[in-house]
């Protein structure tokens, strides 16, 4: 389902992928049909950011016997970090296959002269955990300067969180933005739909998409 372009970064290959993708890309696509699109492949994409979350054995009965079968283990603590705007257009799958999650909002833009990320919020909750027990997942549509995402991975660690612990979930990625990441935190595991191009000369990923947050809302100018 996956190729592995280099240590800790899943591009992900699939068929359904491939064909939303093309229906995202296109900039005739209405609102309605990019978000269902995007919901889509969030499924897989979640599913690979959270396969190596941690289980523990438990006993349940069944209709016909008692067995053992695995869980999640809730002695753990699991933070999913959308990067709003557009990083919310993934919680609604997340909290419906991960109900126990913590979600923790994390606001900032990108300054288009400097391209570098201006934070305006920080929603969270209190981390009681062992730290070593704490698993982040970090959403963003776009991995394009890498800027925001080390930004927001930055935050965690300062938190006293591992960075092997860490996953980045992004719908397309550049190169640039790849090699910025893995570059700083080689540990954080990278999922992604597609490994674009290249960034242009004003930081959008080419060909990409457009801007994933006005896509999303409906604000395309």
């Amino acid at each position: 389902m996956e190729t592995l372009t280099k240590k800790n970064v899943k591009v992900l290959k699939h068929p359904v992928i491939s064909h939303n993708l093309s229906i995202i890309r296109d900039k005739n696509s209405s609102c309605e049909i990019f978000k269902n699109a995007l919901r889509r492949i969030t499924y897989p994409l979640i599913f690979e950011a959270t396969s190596a979350l941690p289980l523990k054995t438990v006993e349940v009965e069944t209709p016909l016997e008692k067995t053992e079968t695995e869980v999640f283990d809730n002695s753990c603590q699991l933070i999913v970090a959308p990067i709003l705007r557009a990083g919310m257009i993934f919680c609604e799958v997340v909290q419906d296959i991960l109900p126990f999650a913590n979600i923790h909002h994390i606001g900032m833009y990108r300054d288009e002269t400097t391209l570098e990320p201006v934070w305006y919020y920080n929603k969270r909750k209190e981390i009681k955990q062992d730290k070593n027990k704490v698993f982040v997942i970090i959403l963003d549509p776009m991995l394009a300067t890498g800027n925001s995402a080390i930004d927001a991975i930055k935050n965690f660690i300062d938190k006293g969180i591992k960075e092997e612990n860490m996953v980045f979930m992004s719908l397309i990625s550049s190169p640039e933005g790849i090699e910025k990441v893995t570059g700083m935190f080689p540990e954080v595991k990278i999922v992604t739909a597609s490994l674009d191009r290249q960034l242009n000369s004003k930081g959008y990923i080419m060909p990409g998409l457009g801007d994933a947050g006005d896509r999303i809302y409906n604000t395309v100018e």
